[in-house]
């Protein structure tokens, strides 16, 4: 069984993920196309969580014949498909350091985690977990995970800052970050990353709810009853995630367990609409042009980075002060036409555009590139 909902869901996160990372100029973003300063969501906070919770979907259907609740109970998972997840994580945690370093390798100075690398590591635990534990055991470590993290964050003491402290610097989890990873190796050389490997374990959970979501509908009839099931689970979540969220604030820098919660909601109400529309009522035209994205999805983030690396990368002209090639286009063209802030957006939609099309062409090539 393949959902036709999931590859929308899918192309609509890329497209999104595509439209937010490449603006004209990140001096002139619209506030709803940028994240939130620290504490809150604003609909780009959802982009991420949204490609955790689809890969957590989609290994429902992938892993099925593997999960405790359905092989033999006195088989074990073949270790060749630990092996596999293995390898695939590792291709996807290399090709995150390979968009990391790009163009120039700086191994001392490098950021070891990222976007790609977080659902590397999120896959595998999640993996490990589906394949070892029922159902209900795996809702018990989620609700433990988001728990425990609560308490980790909120009462264990940082030195030189406390405890509870959840400002950039002086949280627990960029704590854990700086003495593993090294300064250095965290985004921008700062005191934190927004995808470090503490606070990739709520992420976790993140891919868990979408297994777990993903599971039950392969079970449902396909009809209205499920879309609003998905829609009461979805609303349930909000309930729960703003309630903590007055103890616990919603952000996405640090994955909070009320973060969690929230993004899975606003999760299960996308996917609801692409299930009714898409599965329930078969309306699929306005879906084609995100299902062509989903189906490679992988690919077109890959590439979409490097090209974006490069445009920074290339000078136009021979002096210090000569403008990225990414700079020259915007202000000679987007800027000069649409203004500073249209014309930022503007760039960021002709991106988006240009990726679709190479997306529309390797669709009809019949090219599908997996890992």
């Amino acid at each position: 069984m393949r959902l036709q909902a999931l590859d929308v869901f899918r192309g609509i996160a890329i497209a999104s993920m595509i439209l937010v990372n490449n603006p004209g100029s990140w001096d002139f973003v619209y506030p709803l196309l940028n994240h939130a300063e620290w504490n809150g969501c604003t609909p780009t906070d959802l982009v991420f969580p949204f490609f955790l919770f689809i890969v957590g979907v989609a290994m429902a259907f992938s892993l099925l014949k593997y999960t405790k609740e359905y092989r033999d109970p006195e088989t074990n998972v073949p270790e060749s498909i630990y092996w596999r997840i293995a390898k695939r994580c590792g291709i996807l945690f290399l090709l995150g350091l390979l968009l990391n370093g790009f163009p120039t390798y700086n191994l001392a100075q490098i950021r070891i985690m990222g976007v790609l690398q977080r659902i590397s590591v999120a896959y595998f635990l999640a993996a490990i977990a589906i394949f070892n534990l029922s159902r209900k055991g795996l809702w018990i470590l989620s609700a433990a995970i988001l728990v425990g993290y609560w308490i980790a964050m909120q009462y264990i003491p940082v030195p030189g800052y406390g405890a509870g402290n959840l400002t950039p610097e002086g949280n627990f989890a960029a704590y854990i970050d700086r003495m593993i990873l090294g300064q250095q190796h965290l985004w921008k050389g700062g005191v934190y990353d927004p995808e470090g490997l503490f606070s990739t374990f709520p992420a976790v959970v993140t891919v868990l709810a979408g297994y777990l979501t993903g599971n039950w509908i392969r079970k449902q009839p396909i009809r209205t009853y499920t879309s609003i099931s998905l829609i009461v689970f979805g609303i349930s979540c909000f309930v729960v995630g703003y309630l903590w969220a007055e103890i616990f604030p919603l952000n996405k820098s640090l994955w909070t367990s009320s973060f969690t919660t929230v993004t899975v909601g606003w999760s299960l109400l996308l996917l609801a609409f692409c299930y009714e529309t898409l599965e329930v009522r078969g309306w699929t035209k306005w879906g084609f042009p995100f299902k062509v994205m989903g189906l490679n999805a992988l690919t077109i983030f890959v590439a979409s980075g490097f090209v974006a690396r490069l445009l920074n990368f290339i000078k136009i002209g021979n002096s210090p002060e000569a403008p990225t090639a990414k700079t020259w286009l915007y202000e000679t063209v987007f800027q000069s036409i649409f203004g500073p802030m249209n014309g930022s957006l503007a760039f960021a939609i002709a991106t988006l555009l240009f990726w679709w099309v190479i997306s529309y062409f390797m669709y009809r090539q019949g090219w599908f590139v997996k890992v």
